[in-house]
């Protein structure tokens, strides 16, 4: 990490940014002695600063995008992934999107649960919370097993192979 910047703002850069998310931020925060608290604090923040553009913005983009040859394949494809997870997010809705959300691994996260709740036409104040309470239960669940509070429980490693 470059040295201008402070570890913090690379954290909070590292968990904002798509697929990295809070995954990876908080246990790299941990690996440079940030508080487990800390660490979980800035990956939250990190995690969740992006998503009213997300909601707001991302179907506009995509409208632009689709229009450029080289990029409608792109947009076509993420649309047609983000559509097939909805399924079960448009039947539960608030629920659904919050256990989406809150199950940290590839392809689930606040990015594509703002991206999901977008298409499906989800109120902001209903997709919002929803994606907040998610976040914090992924940053639990991640701070959790990055500090080895899962140390005996060998398949929950494999399973989501942090540490």
């Amino acid at each position: 990490m470059s040295e201008k910047l402070p570890h913090f703002i690379w954290i909070i850069l590292l968990a904002m940014a798509p697929v990295a998310e809070l995954r990876v931020g908080i246990p790299i925060a941990i690996s440079y002695e940030f508080t487990p608290l800390a660490a979980f604090g800035l990956g939250v923040l990190g995690n969740i600063l992006p998503i009213p553009f997300v909601f707001f913005f991302i179907r506009p983009l995509f409208r632009y995008l689709r229009r450029l040859p080289f990029l409608h394949s792109i947009v076509e494809k993420l649309e047609t992934k983000a559509r097939y997870k909805s399924t079960r997010i448009a039947r539960y809705r608030f629920w659904g999107l919050v256990l989406f959300v809150a199950i940290p691994l590839p392809g689930t996260g606040a990015w594509t649960g703002a991206l999901i709740a977008s298409l499906l036409d989800m109120r902001f104040k209903l997709a919002m919370p929803a994606i907040f309470i998610g976040v914090l239960i992924a940053g639990i669940l991640v701070t959790a097993l990055s500090t080895g509070a899962f140390a005996g429980w060998e398949w929950v490693k494999e399973v989501f192979i942090l540490k």
